[in-house]
């Protein structure tokens, strides 16, 4: 990438999609305002002035980006993400130790606050929309435990809300847990399975979060 910024690397490339790395603390896209300019996708397309944003992650969650180099590409794969057809995983180290070792969390969920936008369960008949997260524990530690997640559905803040609301919020996560228990939102888009749009074939991506508590784990094993 042009800028020197070692988290923002290329996982995978070919003639019609790019995969990044997103690092923590950097938009998925400029926001409003000169402070807020820059963006993965910014930085992006400097180099490759052609791609699109496929879909987005949180400011403070590390990550899998997908970005399309054609319309034909970027149609195809915001419909696959717009079906369901793809399979999202990530790592997250949270606050406890959960008593199972995993479950469906199934609560619905609605904006609540604007500045800062913020989310929390509400019932479906006072306008929350169904989420659904899958999450297994791959470790316990001394106080916290890396779980993994995998979203059905892909509400704003789901994840960080939903391991809220189960007790055990994300660690360094600043509006709904303890954002002095890490020193960065400890969330990363870890895995994304899927058919390329191009080829129809299998298309498996894995990023490795390495440090925060992360090391060497492969999200899709």
């Amino acid at each position: 990438m042009p800028r020197s910024d070692p988290g923002c690397c290329v996982l995978y490339a070919d003639p019609w999609l790019l995969a990044l790395v997103k690092p923590s603390g950097l938009l998925s896209q400029p926001g409003l305002g000169p402070e807020l300019a820059d963006s993965l996708i910014s930085r992006a397309q400097e180099r490759w002035p052609e791609v699109r944003l496929v879909h987005r992650l949180d400011r403070d969650t590390s990550g899998l980006i997908l970005l399309a180099r054609d319309a034909t590409t970027h149609r195809s794969l915001s419909a696959a993400f717009a079906e369901r057809r793809v399979r999202k995983t990530y790592l997250a180290m949270v606050q406890g130790l959960p008593a199972d070792q995993g479950g469906i969390i199934d609560q619905p969920l609605a904006r609540i606050a604007t500045r800062p936008p913020r989310y929390g369960v509400v019932p479906l008949e006072c306008g929350g929309k169904s989420a659904f997260t899958r999450w297994r524990v791959l470790r316990r530690f001394e106080g916290s435990s890396l779980l993994l997640l995998q979203p059905r559905t892909g509400r704003s803040h789901q994840l960080r809300v939903h391991l809220a609301a189960l007790g055990h919020p994300v660690l360094g996560d600043p509006l709904y847990g303890e954002p002095a228990a890490a020193p960065r939102l400890q969330l990363h888009a870890a895995g994304l399975q899927l058919l390329h749009p191009a080829t129809g074939k299998p298309l498996h991506l894995r990023s490795r979060c390495f440090g925060d508590g992360l090391v060497g784990v492969d999200p899709l094993n």
